[in-house]
């Protein structure tokens, strides 16, 4: 009796596979690789306005790339924002360098955290349950709740965002120079809510960092990413 061959395990990771993606016509990513893992952290190095940030966009499916295609858990995903499926999109999260050019100035930041649970239609009152447990773990008090981003600190505000990202317990969690503005007790509570939260969830980190001393602490390997003059030869030996 022959048997059948035993499945091929689909790999869990947030993938970009020889990614070419454009920035006001110039392009920034030439035939890109690089996966991230379920559980681990990958630091992403390579000159300003090299591509890392539109690399970023990519994975979070917020750029469509010029070719190329991304991939979560093996299953390609060929649309951008709102035309990817709920499921698939709640998976991954970003936390973006500057929380008040990512922040709306009309919220508060009671409505800043439970804005992507108003967005998926959430009840109200799991809303309430889930903003109080994340305003808790970033450290936010009732206090600063209430008030919209301009009464608020830098450091106060990146915690909203980052509760944010973390609303729908997401597999991935994109971080793109997201302790760069803030001081250096705020950038060590970020870190650690967020390794916490990978611990727990399994989560893929991606690392996006000038810092080379939060890097090697954080990062389980490093990627260097080539510029767009560099061609997919650069980018292969960048992935692994």
């Amino acid at each position: 009796m022959t048997t059948a061959p035993a499945p091929v395990p689909v790999p869990a990771q947030l993938a970009a596979h020889e990614v070419t993606a454009s920035y006001r016509r110039q392009v920034v990513l030439d035939r890109v690789s690089l996966w991230i893992d379920r559980a681990e952290t990958v630091g992403l190095r390579g000159p300003s306005g090299g591509g890392k940030s539109t690399l970023v966009r990519v994975l979070a499916l917020l750029h469509r790339p010029d070719r190329g295609r991304v991939t979560v858990d093996g299953t390609p995903v060929t649309g951008t924002r709102y035309a990817v499926p709920v499921a698939v999109r709640t998976r991954i999260a970003v936390l973006f360098q500057s929380p008040r050019a990512a922040a709306d100035p009309r919220l508060s930041l009671t409505d800043l955290i439970a804005e992507p649970l108003r967005a998926t239609r959430h009840p109200d009152d799991e809303i309430r349950r889930r903003v109080a447990e994340l305003a808790d773990l970033v450290g936010l008090t009732p206090d600063l709740l209430g008030r919209r981003p301009h009464a608020v600190s830098d450091g106060q505000l990146q915690r909203a965002c980052l509760a944010r990202a973390l609303t729908h317990r997401p597999d991935y969690l994109l971080c793109d120079e997201a302790t760069a503005m803030l001081d250096a007790s705020t950038q060590a509570h970020v870190a650690a809510v967020i390794t916490d939260y990978q611990r727990t969830h399994r989560a893929g980190v991606l690392l996006v960092t000038h810092d080379p001393a939060l890097m090697s602490r954080w990062a389980d390997r490093v990627v260097e990413l080539p510029t767009a003059a560099a061609g997919a030869g650069g980018a292969g030996r960048s992935a692994g």
